[in-house]
Parts: C-alpha cells; sequence; structure tokens
C-alpha cells in the first residue's frame, strides 16, 4: 500500500500537534499511543520522518534506488 501526499500531511500535523501539547508539559494521544513531556525526542523524530515524506511525495521522487546507464558485463 502506497501512502498518498494527503495521508503523509495529515500524520505531519498530527505530529505537529502533538509536539505543541508535548512542549506545553501536557500528553497527547496518536491512536493507541500516549505521548508525554518525555517523549519530545520521539515526537521530533517522527516530525522529521513524516516531513521527509512529504518532501518527497511532492516532488515526486520515487522510492528506492534509481539506477541508470547501467553496462552489463
Amino acid at each position: 500500500m502506497a501512502i498518498t501526499l494527503e495521508q503523509a500531511q495529515s500524520q505531519l500535523q498530527a505530529w505537529l500537534d502533538a509536539s505543541i501539547a508535548v512542549s506545553k508539559k501536557q500528553s497527547y494521544r496518536i491512536g493507541g499511543r500516549q505521548l508525554e513531556y518525555a517523549d519530545a525526542a520521539e515526537v521530533t523524530r517522527m516530525i522529521d520522518y513524516w516531513q521527509n515524506q512529504v518532501d518527497r511525495l511532492a516532488s515526486g521522487t520515487p522510492r528506492g534506488i534509481t539506477l541508470r546507464g547501467i553496462t552489463p558485463l
């Protein structure tokens, strides 16, 4: 299943919202996960991940490695 740009943007927004709540020393729930202030590093890691996904999908860059100009031996 491929993730769409809209899904990636939604995930990014959810983690940005979590970051705001966690920065105020509140807890935040995403699905079945409860995040606390101590989880700030996890929130930051997920924001970075989803931002990269949004950027990749928005630019149309294909997933994985793209090989060009291979000469067989």
